[in-house]
């Protein structure tokens, strides 16, 4: 049978050509009993030889029911501008599907506080919402929201970061030992063997963030698996205002002379202010993120690199899984990784997030 054009073909001429009622073919399209699975076989066949696409948005007006999304990530603070990119690609999303009945509804917790993320939590997991996009940032708190989600049959998807084994939708974000990994890479690049590296994490909640282990773990993986003896040094800078990372800073560098120095995280602009300040030069330095400050920094050559992983689009791509979950019924990819960009002052003025 020929194709036609899916905007002529509708549900009136799937039942015609298929000698049945435009009720029956209805049960087919929304995957509902009641029908032989003769009759089913004989319908789909038609639809794909139609190359019939249903017309999702009167679907939705018709169904009267509307869906409620929740997102729960950082808010945007005086230390990193991180998160502002995700929101937009949030916000981007909910606008595009708002005509369709849904809602989303975006919570926000300090990403220095893990009683904040627990209190957003709290009100995500009793405000009757039909899907959950988290990115989890403290491992103990964000699993236990995870499992009470789990246990109530709401559909999560994470972004930014994975915490694996557990039954959510997908992940959207950077392979973060692959990250790491590629940053210890460059580093190889950079720096002999034979000289030292200063791994510093910059989080008051170190051990909780998984993400940021994750990183070190394949940058330092790196260095065991290809036979390297580079020498590394690592400093967790627990209080992340710029006072106590300059102080930090200041006595690690008095210790020992340093050839690169990875910042794990967005942060790494706090670095580089130190460095200009102080005067600092012979010292590559790598961060992550692509941000206002720190691009700033890698147009004026204190930092080298910037290794970036697409955070709009995180936003954007981690809502509109959970509306092809839940609208179109689609499969949903487990794990969608993000590109890792390596970023230079030579061409991140063709970069977007």
């Amino acid at each position: 049978m020929e194709k036609k054009n899916s905007g002529t073909v509708g549900v009136k001429e799937i039942a015609r050509l298929a000698n049945v009622s435009i009720g029956t073919v209805d049960r087919v399209l929304n995957n509902r009993v009641g029908v032989s699975e003769k009759t089913k076989a004989k319908i789909l066949k038609i639809i794909e030889e139609l190359n019939y696409q249903p017309n999702i948005f009167a679907r939705r007006l018709a169904s009267k029911k509307k869906l409620r999304f929740a997102t729960l990530i950082p808010q945007v603070s005086e230390e990193t501008t991180y998160w502002e990119a995700p929101l937009q690609g949030i916000k981007q999303a909910a606008n595009e599907i708002k005509d369709f009945g849904i809602e989303v509804i975006t919570f926000f917790f300090d990403q220095n506080n893990k009683e904040s993320f627990k209190t957003s939590a709290s009100k995500i997991a009793s405000g009757e919402f039909d899907g959950v996009l988290m990115a989890p940032m403290f491992e103990e708190e964000s699993t236990a929201f995870i499992e009470q989600c789990n246990h109530q049959k709401i559909p999560l998807v994470f972004i930014n970061s994975d915490i694996p084994g557990f039954n959510n939708l997908c992940y959207i974000g950077p392979n973060l030992y692959q990250s790491g990994y590629l940053s210890a890479h460059i580093v190889n690049y950079l720096s002999p063997s034979t000289k030292k590296t200063l791994i510093v994490n910059i989080s008051k909640e170190i051990d909780l963030h998984h993400h940021l282990l994750r990183k070190e773990e394949g940058f330092r993986n790196y260095f065991e698996q290809n036979g390297h003896s580079n020498e590394l040094t690592k400093i967790d800078i627990q209080q992340t205002d710029y006072p106590h990372i300059k102080q930090k800073l200041a006595d690690q560098l008095k210790k020992d002379r340093y050839d690169v120095v990875f910042v794990t995280n967005s942060r790494v602009a706090t670095v580089a202010r130190y460095f200009d300040e102080n005067k600092i030069e012979g010292i590559k330095l790598i961060g992550y993120d692509f941000l206002e400050d720190n691009i700033h920094y890698l147009k004026n050559k204190t930092i080298d690199f910037l290794i970036c992983q697409k955070p709009q689009e995180q936003g954007y791509k981690g809502v509109m899984s959970l509306y092809d979950h839940l609208v179109l019924n689609a499969n949903i990819e487990k794990e969608q990784f993000m590109p890792i960009d390596i970023i230079t002052r030579e061409n991140f003025q063709y970069y977007s997030n």
